[in-house]
C-alpha cells in the first residue's frame, strides 16, 4: 500500500511533502481516539524490546533521528507510530531559516536523500514551549542541539551552552551536533582542539545541575579511524556519555544516480543506502575500541530490517531511522521491532542482548 502512495508523494517537492506530513500529523490530535488507533496498528509492545541505556528505560530500541521533528511539534504522534524515542531538532539558540531552497533531494535509484537544510528551525524557545505544552507521559525525548550559522567556531561553546541551558529541563538526553556538513565550518568542531573546549564547557555546565542528563556527540561518517580515536580520547577524558554514529556524508562514491544529476543537485549531506556500510564499519570499530562500554546510537543507512539487526549486532544499543522511514513508510518501525523479537525467538539471544 505504501509503495503506491510513495509513487504519488515522490512526484512532489520533498520539502513540501515533509511539511505536509508534519502538518497532517499535527492534525491527528484533534481526531477522537486516533492516537489509540495509531498505536494499535503500529506499536509493538513486549518486555523483550525494552532496554535501559544511558540510565534511561526505552520501550524499544528504535528511534527517529533528528531532522524530522525539528521544532518538537509531532513527537507524541511519532511515539504513536511505534518509535521508542524521538530526537527533536537540530535546535539552535535563535530561529533561523536555513539554506536557500531547493535544499532537499531524493536519489530514488540509490534509495538515498541529499539535504543541505542548514539547521532551519524556530529556535530553542519555541521547542521548549512545544514540549511543555503537550509531552505525553513515558515518552523519551532527546534534544539535538547545534549553533546558529552566524556564530563562528570560537564562540560555539557559549552558544551551545545557552541552548543546552534553555532545553535542559525538558528532554531526557542531549546530542551535540558537531558533524552536519551543511552549516559552514561546523565539522571542524570535531577536531580535538575545538572538541575539548566545547565539550569541556558543556560538561562543566552539567556538573552544577540537580539532574544529570546524558550527553552524546554525533560524528561524521567521513572521519578516518585516527580521527575517531582522537574523539574517543576526548570524550573519555571529559566524561561524555556516548556517540551517535553517524551523520550524513559528503561522499558521492559508487552512486547509481548520474553525474549530471548530482551536479545539478550540488552539495549537501547524503543519507540512505549508500551510507549503510560505512556507518556499520564505524559502529563496529567504536564498539571494539571501547570494549562495548561506550553507548552507541546507530544511525545512517538503516534501510531494511537486516540493516537494523546488523547495527545492533555490531554494538549499537539503540538505533535511529529517518531516510529508511521515508522510503519504507510508517510500518517500517513495526517491522524492525518484530524482527528484533524474532531474533530472540530463533537465535536464542537473551533480552537486551544486542
Amino acid at each position: 500500500m505504501y509503495k503506491f502512495f510513495r509513487l504519488i508523494l515522490f512526484m512532489f517537492n520533498p520539502e513540501r511533502i515533509h511539511n505536509l506530513t508534519v502538518g497532517l500529523l499535527k492534525l491527528t490530535k484533534y481526531i477522537p481516539a486516533f492516537s489509540s488507533l495509531l498505536r494499535l496498528n503500529y506499536a509493538v509492545k513486549s518486555p523483550k524490546l525494552e532496554r535501559k541505556v544511558l540510565g534511561i528505560k526505552f520501550k524499544n530500541p528504535v528511534g527517529i533521528a533528528a531532522g524530522f521533528d525539528k521544532n518538537a511539534e509531532v513527537y507524541n504522534e511519532l511515539f504513536d507510530l511505534g518509535f521508542g524515542f524521538v530526537e527533536v531538532g537540530t535546535v539552535t539558540r535563535k530561529a533561523q531559516k536555513g539554506n536557500v531552497k531547493p535544499r532537499l533531494f531524493r536519489l530514488f535509484k540509490d534509495k538515498a536523500i541529499i539535504n543541505r537544510m542548514g539547521f532551519n528551525n524556530n529556535g530553542v524557545d519555541k521547542a521548549v514551549e512545544n514540549i511543555r505544552k503537550k509531552r505525553r507521559q513515558g515518552l523519551i525525548i532527546g534534544g539535538n542541539i547545534g549553533k546558529n550559522t552566524d556564530v563562528d567556531n570560537e564562540n560555539a561553546p557559549i552558544e551551545y551552552e545557552k541552548t543546552l541551558s534553555r532545553l535542559y529541563n525538558y528532554v531526557d538526553y542531549f546530542v551535540i551536533n558537531i558533524s552536519c556538513p551543511n552549516v559552514g565550518d561546523l565539522q571542524n568542531l570535531q577536531t580535538a582542539e575545538h572538541l575539548k573546549k566545547l565539550l569541556g564547557q558543556l560538561a562543566e555546565f552539567r556538573r552544577y545541575r540537580d539532574v544529570y542528563k546524558p550527553m552524546l556527540i554525533k560524528i561524521s561518517p567521513d572521519l578516518n579511524f585516527e580521527q575517531i580515536d582522537e574523539i574517543l580520547d576526548v570524550i573519555r577524558r571529559i566524561g561524555i556519555d556516548g556517540i551517535v554514529a553517524t551523520n550524513t556524508t559528503t561522499s558521492r562514491d559508487n552512486l547509481k544516480t548520474g553525474a549530471k544529476e548530482l551536479q545539478r543537485i550540488g552539495n549537501g549531506g547524503l543519507s540512505g543506502s549508500p551510507l549503510t556500510k560505512r556507518s556499520l564499519e564505524i559502529i563496529s570499530y567504536i564498539s571494539k575500541k571501547t570494549d562495548g562500554d561506550l553507548p552507541i546510537i546507530g544511525a545512517g543507512g538503516i534501510m531494511t530490517e537486516d540493516d537494523a539487526i546488523n547495527m545492533l549486532n555490531a554494538g549499537a544499543r539503540l538505533i535511529q531511522i529517518y531516510t529508511g522511514f521515508i522510503y519504507n513508510g510508517p510500518k517500517f518501525v513495526k517491522r524492525i521491532n518484530k524482527r528484533i523479537l524474532k531474533e530472540y525467538q530463533t537465535g536464542g539471544q537473551e533480552e537486551n542482548s544486542f
